[in-house]
Protein backbone atom coordinates (compact mmCIF):
# COMPACT_ATOMS: atom_id res chain seq x y z
CA UNK A 1 0.00 0.00 0.00
CA UNK A 2 0.95 3.43 -0.36
CA UNK A 3 1.87 5.95 2.17
CA UNK A 4 0.48 9.17 -0.23
CA UNK A 5 -2.73 10.81 1.41
CA UNK A 6 -3.93 11.34 -2.21
CA UNK A 7 -3.89 7.54 -3.54
CA UNK A 8 -5.29 6.58 -0.13
CA UNK A 9 -7.11 9.03 1.42
CA UNK A 10 -5.58 8.49 4.95
CA UNK A 11 -3.56 12.01 6.45
CA UNK A 12 -1.46 9.21 8.13
CA UNK A 13 -0.55 5.82 9.27
CA UNK A 14 -2.67 4.89 12.12
CA UNK A 15 -0.81 3.18 15.18
CA UNK A 16 -1.99 0.02 16.29
CA UNK A 17 -3.68 1.06 19.64
CA UNK A 18 -5.70 3.50 17.25
CA UNK A 19 -6.43 0.25 14.82
CA UNK A 20 -7.67 -1.60 18.36
CA UNK A 21 -9.91 1.55 19.23
CA UNK A 22 -11.53 1.88 15.61
CA UNK A 23 -12.18 -2.04 15.58
CA UNK A 24 -13.72 -1.91 19.18
CA UNK A 25 -16.02 1.07 17.83
CA UNK A 26 -17.31 -0.74 14.64
CA UNK A 27 -17.96 -3.95 16.59
CA UNK A 28 -20.28 -1.60 18.83
CA UNK A 29 -21.96 -0.10 16.11
CA UNK A 30 -22.34 -3.54 14.38
CA UNK A 31 -23.65 -5.03 17.69
CA UNK A 32 -25.77 -2.85 18.90
CA UNK A 33 -27.31 -2.47 15.15
CA UNK A 34 -28.03 -6.18 15.82
CA UNK A 35 -29.77 -6.19 19.32
CA UNK A 36 -31.93 -3.54 18.24
CA UNK A 37 -32.80 -5.44 14.65
CA UNK A 38 -33.20 -8.08 16.95
CA UNK A 39 -35.66 -6.93 19.30
CA UNK A 40 -37.69 -5.55 16.64
CA UNK A 41 -38.00 -8.85 14.62
CA UNK A 42 -38.85 -10.75 18.13
CA UNK A 43 -42.17 -8.34 18.18
CA UNK A 44 -42.73 -8.74 14.70
CA UNK A 45 -42.00 -12.77 15.24
CA UNK A 46 -45.89 -13.73 14.75
CA UNK A 47 -45.94 -12.20 11.71
CA UNK A 48 -42.88 -13.32 9.85
CA UNK A 49 -43.71 -16.68 10.99
CA UNK A 50 -46.82 -16.64 9.23
CA UNK A 51 -45.38 -14.64 6.58
CA UNK A 52 -42.89 -17.87 5.87
CA UNK A 53 -45.97 -20.50 6.38
CA UNK A 54 -47.77 -18.83 3.77
CA UNK A 55 -46.69 -21.19 0.72
CA UNK A 56 -48.34 -24.44 3.07
CA UNK A 57 -51.58 -21.95 4.03
CA UNK A 58 -52.19 -21.48 -0.03
CA UNK A 59 -51.93 -25.56 -0.84
CA UNK A 60 -54.34 -26.42 1.78
CA UNK A 61 -56.36 -23.03 1.21
CA UNK A 62 -59.17 -25.32 -0.98
CA UNK A 63 -59.26 -28.31 1.66
CA UNK A 64 -62.49 -28.98 3.58
CA UNK A 65 -61.54 -29.14 6.88
CA UNK A 66 -58.95 -26.35 8.44
CA UNK A 67 -55.17 -27.35 9.03
CA UNK A 68 -53.13 -26.55 11.67
CA UNK A 69 -49.30 -26.63 13.00
CA UNK A 70 -48.02 -28.07 16.02
CA UNK A 71 -45.99 -27.78 18.67
CA UNK A 72 -45.33 -30.62 21.12
CA UNK A 73 -42.86 -28.93 23.99
CA UNK A 74 -44.08 -25.97 26.13
CA UNK A 75 -41.01 -23.74 25.18
CA UNK A 76 -41.02 -24.86 21.37
CA UNK A 77 -43.13 -21.46 19.97
CA UNK A 78 -40.76 -19.08 22.22
CA UNK A 79 -37.52 -20.40 20.96
CA UNK A 80 -39.22 -20.43 17.33
CA UNK A 81 -39.81 -16.55 17.88
CA UNK A 82 -36.27 -16.07 19.55
CA UNK A 83 -35.06 -18.13 16.06
CA UNK A 84 -36.82 -15.78 13.64
CA UNK A 85 -35.84 -12.35 15.99
CA UNK A 86 -32.31 -13.88 15.11
CA UNK A 87 -32.69 -14.95 11.75
CA UNK A 88 -34.62 -11.61 10.63
CA UNK A 89 -32.04 -9.27 12.67
CA UNK A 90 -29.27 -10.86 11.13
CA UNK A 91 -30.42 -9.77 7.65
CA UNK A 92 -31.76 -6.09 8.54
CA UNK A 93 -29.28 -5.06 10.05
CA UNK A 94 -26.22 -6.82 7.46
CA UNK A 95 -26.22 -2.90 5.80
CA UNK A 96 -25.13 -1.14 8.95
CA UNK A 97 -22.75 -4.40 9.41
CA UNK A 98 -21.42 -3.88 6.05
CA UNK A 99 -20.90 -0.26 6.46
CA UNK A 100 -18.60 -0.33 9.81
CA UNK A 101 -16.50 -3.16 7.58
CA UNK A 102 -16.44 -0.70 4.96
CA UNK A 103 -15.30 2.60 7.48
CA UNK A 104 -12.92 0.07 9.25
CA UNK A 105 -11.15 -1.37 5.87
CA UNK A 106 -11.68 1.39 3.02
CA UNK A 107 -8.73 3.91 4.45
CA UNK A 108 -6.31 1.33 4.10
CA UNK A 109 -7.17 0.63 0.35
CA UNK A 110 -6.07 2.20 -2.97
CA UNK A 111 -8.63 4.17 -4.54
CA UNK A 112 -9.12 1.28 -7.35
CA UNK A 113 -8.87 -1.58 -4.26
CA UNK A 114 -12.60 0.85 -2.82
CA UNK A 115 -14.01 1.01 -6.19
CA UNK A 116 -13.39 -2.88 -6.59
CA UNK A 117 -14.39 -3.99 -2.94
CA UNK A 118 -17.59 -1.73 -3.05
CA UNK A 119 -20.04 -3.33 -5.57
CA UNK A 120 -19.60 -6.91 -4.22
CA UNK A 121 -20.39 -5.09 -0.83
CA UNK A 122 -23.76 -3.81 -1.91
CA UNK A 123 -23.92 -6.86 -4.39
CA UNK A 124 -23.72 -9.44 -1.23
CA UNK A 125 -27.26 -8.81 0.46
CA UNK A 126 -28.92 -8.08 -3.08
CA UNK A 127 -28.15 -11.50 -4.39
CA UNK A 128 -28.76 -13.18 -1.05
CA UNK A 129 -32.55 -11.77 -0.75
CA UNK A 130 -33.09 -12.83 -4.69
CA UNK A 131 -32.05 -16.15 -3.53
CA UNK A 132 -34.40 -16.68 -0.57
CA UNK A 133 -37.38 -15.09 -2.83
CA UNK A 134 -36.53 -18.10 -5.30
CA UNK A 135 -37.19 -20.43 -2.27
CA UNK A 136 -39.86 -18.43 -1.28
CA UNK A 137 -42.19 -18.09 -4.61
CA UNK A 138 -40.59 -21.28 -6.65
CA UNK A 139 -39.45 -23.72 -4.46
CA UNK A 140 -41.33 -23.75 -1.48
CA UNK A 141 -44.76 -24.22 -3.64
CA UNK A 142 -43.64 -27.23 -5.39
CA UNK A 143 -41.80 -28.88 -2.09
CA UNK A 144 -44.73 -28.40 -0.19
CA UNK A 145 -46.71 -29.77 -3.14
CA UNK A 146 -44.64 -32.69 -3.01
CA UNK A 147 -43.85 -33.71 0.52
CA UNK A 148 -48.32 -33.28 1.03
CA UNK A 149 -48.58 -36.14 -1.82
CA UNK A 150 -47.43 -38.62 0.98
CA UNK A 151 -50.78 -38.05 2.56
CA UNK A 152 -53.18 -41.23 3.04
CA UNK A 153 -56.75 -41.11 3.38
CA UNK A 154 -58.56 -43.32 5.66
CA UNK A 155 -60.06 -46.61 4.14
CA UNK A 156 -60.84 -49.97 4.68
CA UNK A 157 -58.09 -51.34 6.55
CA UNK A 158 -55.44 -48.12 6.41
CA UNK A 159 -55.38 -45.47 8.53
CA UNK A 160 -54.99 -42.15 7.64
CA UNK A 161 -51.64 -40.27 7.48
CA UNK A 162 -52.28 -36.55 7.02
CA UNK A 163 -49.53 -33.79 7.40
CA UNK A 164 -49.31 -31.88 10.81
CA UNK A 165 -46.20 -29.70 10.85
CA UNK A 166 -44.11 -29.05 13.81
CA UNK A 167 -43.90 -25.48 14.53
CA UNK A 168 -39.84 -25.56 14.86
CA UNK A 169 -39.21 -28.58 12.23
CA UNK A 170 -41.30 -26.33 9.68
CA UNK A 171 -39.11 -22.91 10.79
CA UNK A 172 -35.88 -25.33 10.73
CA UNK A 173 -36.49 -26.54 7.13
CA UNK A 174 -37.40 -23.03 5.53
CA UNK A 175 -34.37 -21.45 7.27
CA UNK A 176 -32.36 -24.17 5.79
CA UNK A 177 -33.36 -23.71 2.63
CA UNK A 178 -33.02 -19.94 2.69
CA UNK A 179 -29.74 -20.16 3.62
CA UNK A 180 -28.90 -22.31 1.26
CA UNK A 181 -30.37 -20.62 -1.29
CA UNK A 182 -29.23 -17.41 -0.50
CA UNK A 183 -25.36 -18.89 -0.34
CA UNK A 184 -25.35 -20.51 -3.38
CA UNK A 185 -26.34 -17.13 -4.76
CA UNK A 186 -23.28 -15.39 -3.65
CA UNK A 187 -21.36 -17.78 -6.09
CA UNK A 188 -20.99 -14.69 -8.99
CA UNK A 189 -19.65 -12.28 -6.24
CA UNK A 190 -17.29 -15.26 -4.83
CA UNK A 191 -15.85 -16.27 -8.07
CA UNK A 192 -15.79 -12.90 -9.62
CA UNK A 193 -13.57 -11.64 -7.01
CA UNK A 194 -11.28 -14.88 -7.04
CA UNK A 195 -10.62 -13.59 -10.84
CA UNK A 196 -10.04 -10.52 -9.42
CA UNK A 197 -7.29 -11.42 -7.82
CA UNK A 198 -5.69 -13.56 -10.32
CA UNK A 199 -6.89 -16.97 -8.51
CA UNK A 200 -8.53 -18.21 -11.26
CA UNK A 201 -9.70 -17.11 -15.31
CA UNK A 202 -12.74 -17.44 -17.40
CA UNK A 203 -11.00 -19.75 -19.61
CA UNK A 204 -10.08 -22.37 -16.34
CA UNK A 205 -13.72 -21.81 -15.08
CA UNK A 206 -14.92 -22.97 -18.90
CA UNK A 207 -12.50 -25.74 -18.80
CA UNK A 208 -13.89 -27.54 -15.69
CA UNK A 209 -17.03 -26.17 -15.98
CA UNK A 210 -18.23 -30.30 -16.30
CA UNK A 211 -16.60 -30.35 -12.53
CA UNK A 212 -18.82 -27.45 -11.38
CA UNK A 213 -21.76 -29.11 -12.12
CA UNK A 214 -21.01 -32.30 -10.35
CA UNK A 215 -19.87 -29.94 -7.45
CA UNK A 216 -23.51 -28.43 -7.82
CA UNK A 217 -25.16 -31.13 -7.59
CA UNK A 218 -23.11 -32.17 -4.64
CA UNK A 219 -23.80 -29.35 -2.66
CA UNK A 220 -27.72 -29.69 -3.58
CA UNK A 221 -27.87 -32.92 -2.06
CA UNK A 222 -25.95 -31.88 1.11
CA UNK A 223 -27.40 -28.50 1.81
CA UNK A 224 -31.35 -29.44 1.09
CA UNK A 225 -33.77 -31.84 2.35
CA UNK A 226 -33.08 -35.65 0.69
CA UNK A 227 -35.99 -35.11 -2.18
CA UNK A 228 -35.55 -34.47 -5.72
CA UNK A 229 -37.37 -31.28 -6.07
CA UNK A 230 -34.92 -29.25 -3.44
CA UNK A 231 -31.96 -30.66 -4.79
CA UNK A 232 -32.92 -29.62 -8.40
CA UNK A 233 -34.33 -26.48 -7.26
CA UNK A 234 -31.05 -25.83 -5.67
CA UNK A 235 -28.48 -27.61 -8.56
CA UNK A 236 -29.84 -26.10 -11.92
CA UNK A 237 -29.91 -21.96 -10.19
CA UNK A 238 -26.26 -23.10 -9.23
CA UNK A 239 -25.11 -23.95 -12.94
CA UNK A 240 -27.23 -21.19 -14.12
CA UNK A 241 -25.27 -18.78 -12.00
CA UNK A 242 -21.92 -20.48 -12.40
CA UNK A 243 -22.22 -19.45 -16.25
CA UNK A 244 -23.14 -16.07 -15.12
CA UNK A 245 -19.93 -16.32 -13.56
CA UNK A 246 -18.23 -16.82 -15.95
CA UNK A 247 -19.52 -13.62 -17.86
CA UNK A 248 -18.75 -11.64 -14.96
CA UNK A 249 -15.34 -13.18 -14.92
CA UNK A 250 -14.80 -12.24 -18.42
CA UNK A 251 -15.53 -8.57 -17.89
CA UNK A 252 -13.44 -8.17 -14.83
CA UNK A 253 -10.75 -9.87 -16.93
CA UNK A 254 -11.11 -7.14 -19.81
CA UNK A 255 -11.54 -4.36 -17.68
CA UNK A 256 -8.04 -5.22 -15.75
CA UNK A 257 -6.03 -5.30 -19.12
CA UNK A 258 -7.59 -2.19 -20.32
CA UNK A 259 -6.11 -1.03 -17.27
CA UNK A 260 -2.83 -2.08 -17.91
CA UNK A 261 -2.84 -1.00 -21.24
CA UNK A 262 -3.86 2.40 -19.78
CA UNK A 263 -1.10 2.69 -17.26
CA UNK A 264 1.60 1.60 -19.50
CA UNK A 265 0.88 3.98 -22.15
CA UNK A 266 0.81 6.94 -19.16
CA UNK A 267 3.93 8.71 -19.07
CA UNK A 268 6.70 8.16 -16.34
Amino acid sequence: MTDDPAETGDEGKMSLLEHLVELRTRLMWSVGSFVICFFVAYYFANPVFNFLVQPLADMWVNDAHPRRLIFTAMQEKFFTDLKIAFFVGAFISFPVVAIQVWLFVAPGLYKNEKRAFLPFLFATPVLFFAGGAFVYYLVLPVAWNFFASFEQAAAAGNLAIELEPKVDQYLSLVMQLIFAFGLCFELPVILTLLARIGFISSAGMRKNRRYAILIAFVAAAVLTPPDPISQLGLAIPIIFLYEISILCARLTEKRQQKEAAEADETPA
